[in-house]
């Protein structure tokens, strides 16, 4: 059974910085594609940012410059946020995708406010 545990979102001052990760269990051979996306109130779920098992990034334009995705191991990926705004209040959501299958996490609640 494949599960995606992700780490605790919380509340954070605008300018702050939060790190979550997202580790893949159950999967046993390779992930070409892990990604955090994220889904605010009212909104469409976007694309944050995604990584291949080459490593190749892609970052949504309202996060360049300020948010990191890593991957640490072959099954855990890691999103590095800083320099937060208000407008990145979301609940942020881990997916894997593997050639047939995909995954989400259940994702996890990110506050940025004063």
């Amino acid at each position: 059974q494949v599960q995606l545990v992700e780490s605790e979102g919380g509340l954070v001052q605008p300018g702050g910085s939060l790190r979550l990760s997202c580790a893949a269990s159950g999967i046993i051979y390779g992930i070409p594609f892990m990604a955090w996306y994220r889904q605010a109130p009212g909104l469409q779920r976007e694309l944050v940012a995604s990584i291949t098992s080459g490593g190749i990034t892609n970052y949504a334009d309202s996060v360049k410059g300020r948010f990191t995705i890593s991957r640490v191991t072959w099954n855990t990926v890691v999103l590095q946020m800083n320099s937060l705004k208000p407008e990145d209040t979301a609940v942020y959501i881990c997916h894997v995708r593997q050639p047939t299958t995909t995954y989400w996490g259940q994702g996890t609640q990110v506050t940025v406010s004063s």
